[in-house]
């Protein structure tokens, strides 16, 4: 750099221009570089500990179902579509009604399924004056099968042995998959989740006494949690049941099972 630029007035402010700007840089990287390690927790934060326990617990909690469901099927078989369709639409028509008026909301019955099926039956030849008669036949369309299928949620559970009953008794041909859940299973799962902890806990407690070792901090956890559902009730309506009120069967409601599993994996000193 020619040194008659920093000569005179002008070459003076020049340097001392060119020095603040260095002495400036120099104390914001000193600045920079302070605040980076002060928010660092500790040197070598990032570093996964190698002495290390890992234990399992399980825990169990009951909560009584607040909540039914089941699916039902009407099927009529006629021998044109139309009257097929229209037989089974007055049958599924007056379900959904009775349902209603049950005290089942519009929002809990959902049709499932809507199917047209051709029926078919294999017919032989018949014999004329010949000994002995050779084999023969062909399959003939007697009519057609439309089947409508419809999951209904109750929310009140005393009336599901009723409901079933009655469905059957108006034009149900299949009833099936009763089940009963818990709507919010929030409370139950957390409870479940506690009992694992603790039995965790207890276990790394009495590991760590055995080893002579202290337990320090939690460097991982994971859960794995299920709920098993209540009793199960399957059955048929339709056929008799159509022609006469149905007994209503009694539903035992039992309880729900949640299970929840941890495992939690401790640092040792």
């Amino acid at each position: 750099m020619n040194e008659s630029m920093f000569s005179g007035p002008v070459g003076e402010k020049l340097r001392r221009a060119i020095l603040w700007t260095v002495s400036f840089l120099a104390v914001f990287i000193i600045i920079e570089t302070i605040q980076t390690f002060a928010g660092l927790p500790y040197v070598g934060a990032g570093i996964l500990p190698t002495n290390t326990i890992t234990v399992s617990g399980t825990g169990d909690a009951y909560a009584v179902p607040d909540t039914g469901e089941f699916t039902y099927s009407v099927v009529s078989d006629k021998p044109t579509v139309a009257a097929a369709q229209t037989d089974a639409a007055t049958k599924s028509n007056t379900i959904t009604a009775y349902l209603k008026d049950a005290g089942v909301a519009e929002k809990d019955i959902r049709t499932t399924n809507y199917s047209i099926q051709p029926q078919y039956e294999w017919r032989t030849s018949a014999c004329v004056n010949t000994v002995p008669c050779p084999p023969g036949g062909k399959q003939v369309l007697i009519g057609y099968e439309v089947r409508i299928s419809s999951d209904v949620k109750v929310r009140d559970t005393t009336k599901a042995g009723d409901l079933l009953s009655g469905i059957g008794s108006r034009g149900a041909s299949e009833v099936s998959g009763l089940s009963f859940t818990v709507a919010d299973p929030t409370a139950v799962e957390a409870q479940a989740r506690g009992k694992a902890i603790a039995d965790a806990k207890a276990k790394a407690n009495e590991l760590a006494r055995s080893l002579g070792v202290s337990l320090s901090r939690i460097v991982s956890f994971n859960e794995n949690s299920g709920g098993y559902p209540g009793p199960m009730f399957y059955g048929k309506g339709g056929g008799m049941m159509a022609e006469s009120s149905a007994v209503a069967p009694d539903i035992s409601i039992g309880q729900n099972k949640v299970t929840s599993n941890v495992s939690i994996t401790y640092e040792i000193r």
